[in-house]
């Protein structure tokens, strides 16, 4: 992975010290790593026409329901990217510049942290922060991938600093284990692509201060963009004559709302074949928690297991708080529920 030859990208700003307001104005003269899945309408965060307001200074107003997470990534940079050297034995380090494409200087960068490699090569990282509960956007199908909307964002860096590899640490837990470590290589035609994507906008949208059409697949956010874009409804405005493409959407729209409730209904149908199936098992089985099957692919495990769970109904919480105030447990009361699944192991001869 050694590189020879490499150009230098230009520098735009040193950061040392910008405010947040002088940081966002250099940042408005191009389009940054965090843009560029917003122009490929893959953003989870805004559409492309929130990010074309934004770039003409006209941002759409946030009501900032996001800022805490987004804050938190911010503080815990340094954090993971120390967590990032321990676990790799790699030297990372920051320079803190806004830098440009020498031949597409509206493709801006503002990296996290750079890496020094053992071969004498330097590679980006990019410190992220999720819940736990998001850490399967990392994988897919049991493989290790980038986010998409992330390897955008790393791809466009690569670009911009001529560079052949970016690190992604991830922090999703409370302690140094619970952290995700990907890796991308730089794709010449995937960039090729990306840079002619990124031009389009900067030059037919921004530039020409031409609106860009909604192109995200993920509707709840386009309403969210449209939302604050459009500020409060008007109750009484004129109804809105649609246009022949507009009628071809409302046709659409209505084929699938039928669709939807015909797959509901068979959804339904489907459960109340399964709850039968499992009553007329779980009778076979009796007071059993569990029955085997088994023929020569293998052995079918059926459980149906017992939890328990304690609680106080209303009048024994009544009663304790009159008389046992530091007691409860005579008044506790025990229910079970049960959980049922069918696991199938294949033979070894199978």
């Amino acid at each position: 992975m050694a590189q020879t030859s490499r150009r230098d990208p230009l520098v735009l700003v040193d950061t040392t010290g910008l405010s947040r307001e002088d940081w966002l104005a250099y940042r408005r003269q191009g389009i940054g790593g965090s843009d560029a899945a917003a122009v490929l309408g893959i953003s989870p965060f805004r559409t492309s026409v929130d990010l074309y307001y934004d770039k003409l200074n006209r941002p759409i107003e946030d009501d900032g329901g996001n800022w805490v997470a987004m804050e938190v990534g911010t503080l815990l940079e340094d954090l993971v990217a120390r967590i990032f050297a321990k676990k790799t034995g790699l030297t990372v380090y920051q320079r803190k510049s806004m830098f440009q494409h020498p031949d597409h200087p509206w493709m801006l960068a503002d990296l996290d942290y750079l890496v020094e490699l053992p071969d004498g090569s330097t590679a980006i990282l990019e410190c992220k922060t999720t819940n736990y509960n998001a850490r399967d956007k990392w994988e897919y199908n049991g493989h290790p991938i980038v986010p998409v909307y992330y390897e955008v964002q790393g791809r466009h860096y690569m670009a911009v600093m001529d560079l052949n590899r970016v690190y992604f640490c991830c922090l999703y837990g409370n302690n140094e284990d619970e952290v995700i470590i990907r890796h991308i290589d730089r794709d010449m035609d995937y960039e090729s692509e990306l840079i002619f994507l990124e031009e389009d906008f900067w030059q037919n949208n921004v530039q020409a201060q031409v609106e860009p059409i909604y192109i995200e697949n993920n509707g709840e956010l386009i309403l969210e963009s449209l939302r604050r874009l459009m500020g409060p409804s008007i109750k009484d405005a004129p109804p809105v004559a649609l246009t022949q493409p507009q009628s071809a959407r409302v046709f659409r729209y209505l084929e699938l709302k039928e669709e939807k409730g015909r797959l509901e209904a068979e959804a339904k149908r489907l459960k109340a074949e399964m709850d039968r199936m499992k009553a007329l098992i779980v009778a076979y089985m009796g007071s059993s928690c569990t029955a085997v099957y088994e023929d020569a692919s293998g052995s079918y495990t059926v459980t149906f297991n017992p939890s328990y769970k304690e609680s106080i109904v209303k009048d024994s919480l009544l009663r304790l708080k009159e008389s046992h105030p530091d007691i409860y447990t005579e008044y506790v009361s025990v229910s079970e529920s049960r959980r049922f699944s069918i696991k199938y192991a294949a033979s070894d001869a199978a």
